[in-house]
């Protein structure tokens, strides 16, 4: 029997890495043992502009009738300053096409933001998404439907909203083999002498300065009552922030690994290596694929919790503080809950467990595939 094959539209590739991207690959290959054959398509808006990208897209679209088309919305893809009023083009241009419209939502609220730009940018998001949920057939949230602020409680879409968490961007063989887990856990709790500490990826801009300062907060507490540990810092904008790690922590006796993009294989690697995973980039949720990556490990998670945190993340082995509380406050019980989890091996190993569980049931790509396909099997046309 041939695959059925469905499209994955994006806009704009994302740079450095687009995990958007990497997102649709791995689901792309579970989803092959379900019988789809997903093939990733872009509208390169940024090369050719927007007139050239649209009729291209027209073209193509011209022999996809009936076929599913997962189209990844996040504003940024769609417009350099985050006014993506050109998505809905690319949504009616699929329409005309009598395509099957699945619209995955990555950003699931508005930018905020109290400048009279952010507002007018905040109210065309809300234009495009709230537009996009007429023209699918099928709206994919990345974090429950009764987190996000603006779907309305009751009204005929609510019928096609649909709820799928990301997955970790990791290997699928890797991330998704319990034994990776459980190793881990041999590993954290008997093996390892040093406490360690991993931290996969820091925001840009005066956000990361932000993190930088949480996360010498924590390590610097910890090891004041522990002694010597380990701080492993790799992904996105973290060598950025290595002279500012360094001195603060040049007085005590922290070992220090800073890298920036890694392989999926090796992201894995550092992960396991590690005790814990310390989640500062804002708070926690389905959606937040850099402490997925943790949970998929099998690692206990310190992370803040806001509006979005919500199951199947607050089943896995994390630690919550608020976000919204005042920065002193914060930092205090960021603080000890780092050191709970490294000074407790009881603890440590039952939300490792935690961890594993979760991933096995809502993050591995093969759960993720096979909710997916099932949508797409029962999904009624708009």
């Amino acid at each position: 029997m041939n695959p059925r094959r469905i499209f994955a539209l994006l806009g704009r590739r994302d740079e450095p890495t687009d995990a958007v991207e990497e997102y649709c690959a791995h689901l792309g290959e579970a989803l092959a043992a379900r019988g789809f054959q997903l093939e990733i398509r872009r509208v390169p808006w940024e090369l050719h502009g927007w007139p050239r990208s649209l009729q291209a897209l027209k073209l193509q679209a011209a022999g996809w009738r009936d076929t599913w088309v997962l189209v990844q919305y996040t504003a940024l893809a769609w417009s350099e300053r985050g006014f993506p009023l050109r998505f809905l083009q690319a949504l009616r241009i699929l329409a005309a096409a009598h395509a099957r419209i699945a619209v995955v939502f990555h950003d699931v609220e508005p930018f905020s933001g109290h400048r009279l730009i952010d507002r007018i940018r905040c109210l065309a998001q809300l234009r495009a998404m709230r537009r996009s949920l007429d023209l699918a057939d099928l709206a994919i949230f990345t974090v429950l439907p009764e987190k996000i602020s603006w779907i309305p409680a009751h009204g005929g879409r609510l019928a096609k909203l649909a709820f799928l968490p990301v997955g970790p961007n990791l290997p699928v063989s890797a991330a998704g083999d319990p034994s990776l887990a459980s190793a881990n856990l041999e590993t954290g709790g008997k093996e390892r002498t040093t406490p360690s500490v991993a931290v996969f990826s820091i925001t840009g801009g005066e956000a990361g300065a932000r993190e930088t300062r949480e996360i010498l907060s924590a390590v610097r507490f910890a090891s004041e009552k522990l002694g010597k540990l380990r701080l492993s810092v790799f992904g996105r904008h973290a060598e950025l922030r290595e002279a500012a790690l360094r001195e603060g922590l040049r007085d005590l006796p922290v070992e220090l690994s800073v890298e920036g993009l890694l392989e999926g294989t090796q992201i894995v690697e550092r992960l396991s290596a590690c005790d814990a995973l310390l989640f500062v980039r804002g708070p926690i949720s389905s959606r937040r694929s850099s402490a997925i990556a943790g949970i998929a490990c099998g690692l206990p998670v310190i992370a803040y919790s806001g509006s979005e945190t919500a199951p199947p993340v607050t089943e896995a082995g994390v630690v919550l503080i608020p976000f919204d509380l005042d920065e002193s406050s914060r930092r205090q019980q960021l603080n000890a809950a780092l050191l709970r989890v490294l000074s407790d091996a009881s603890c440590r190993a039952s939300l490792a467990e935690r961890s594993r569980l979760a991933a096995a049931h809502h993050f591995s790509w093969d759960s993720i595939a096979s909710r997916l396909a099932a949508l797409l099997e029962n999904a009624a046309p708009s």
